[in-house]
C-alpha cells in the first residue's frame, strides 16, 4: 500500500471472513428500531485519524450499531462516547462527541483503528477472524511507522491481537511476551533503536500502553473511569511528544 488512503479502501472492501460478511450484513438490513432511517454502513471500519499520527489507539473491533452503522471507528455508541470525550478533555481530539462520519470531528496527532474491522456477532471475533484480519494492521504499522511513538491498546484482546502484528511490522516484542494490565507500559525495540526515554524522535523504537477497554461493562461498573483513561491518554501523548492539556 501507498498510504493510508489506499489501505483504508482496501479494508472497507474486504470480504474474507464469511461468519462476518454474513453478521455485517444482516445487522446493516435489520437496523435497530433507533436507527430505523439510517442507511447502514454494513462493511469493514478502517482506521480513523491522520496519516502522521504520533498515538495509535487500538481497540477490539466495531460495534454492531456502532460503527457498522456510521462506518467510523468508535462512532455512534457508547463506548466511542466515552473515549471521544476522553481524547477532547486532554486535547488530543475538536470535539467531545462522535456521532457520525461527517460530524466534524477531527483528532490532533492521533489515529484510532481496530485488529478486527468487522462487527463481530456478541462482540467475540474467534481466533481465525483475529488471525486474518492481522495484515490490515500490520500494513497500518508500516505505514504509520516514520512518526509513531506510541500505541494505547484498549482491553486484554486488543493487546494479545496486536502484539504479533507488531512484530509483523518490524519491531522487537520481549518474550515471554508481556501481560496485559491497565497502566501497563512495554517497550518495543526496532533495529537502531537509540538507548534513552521512550518517544524519542527518530528511535524508531515505540512504547505501548495497556488500557482497560472503554466497553460499558467497564464504565459502569467504575472498572474503568474517566479519570483513569485521561491518565493513560495523557501519559501516552506525552511520551509521543503531543501537546495536551492536564
Amino acid at each position: 500500500m501507498d498510504s493510508l488512503a489506499d489501505l483504508d479502501a482496501r479494508i472497507a472492501g474486504c470480504a474474507a471472513c464469511p461468519r462476518l460478511v454474513a453478521w455485517r450484513d444482516e445487522v446493516a438490513r435489520t437496523k435497530r428500531a433507533a436507527f430505523a432511517d439510517w442507511t447502514y454502513w454494513g462493511r469493514p471500519v478502517p482506521g480513523f485519524g491522520p496519516g502522521d499520527a504520533r498515538l495509535l489507539i487500538v481497540g477490539l473491533a466495531p460495534a454492531a450499531h456502532g460503527g457498522n452503522r456510521t462506518g467510523r471507528m468508535f462512532t455512534g455508541d457508547r463506548s466511542g462516547d466515552v473515549l471521544y470525550q476522553a481524547l477532547y478533555d486532554v486535547g488530543l481530539a475538536s470535539q467531545p462527541t462522535s456521532v457520525r462520519a461527517d460530524d466534524g470531528l477531527e483528532l490532533y496527532g492521533v489515529r484510532v483503528t481496530a485488529p478486527v474491522h468487522c462487527a463481530p456477532p456478541e462482540n467475540k471475533p474467534t481466533p481465525g477472524e483475529r488471525d486474518t484480519c492481522r495484515s490490515w494492521l500490520v500494513q497500518e504499522l508500516r505505514l504509520l511507522r516514520p512518526t509513531l511513538r506510541t500505541v494505547v491498546l484498549l482491553g486484554a484482546f486488543g493487546w494479545q491481537a496486536a502484539l504479533p502484528a507488531f512484530a509483523e511490522a518490524g519491531w522487537t516484542v520481549p518474550r515471554p511476551r508481556p501481560a496485559f494490565g491497565h497502566g501497563a507500559r512495554v517497550r518495543l525495540t526496532a533495529p537502531g533503536d537509540a538507548q534513552g526515554p521512550g518517544g524519542a524522535e527518530g528511535s524508531g523504537g515505540l512504547d505501548l500502553f495497556g488500557c482497560f477497554h472503554v466497553s460499558q461493562r467497564n464504565t459502569f461498573t467504575g472498572r474503568l473511569t474517566p479519570a483513569m483513561l485521561r491518565e493513560v491518554l495523557r501519559t501516552a501523548a506525552t511520551a509521543a511528544g503531543l501537546p495536551c492539556r492536564t
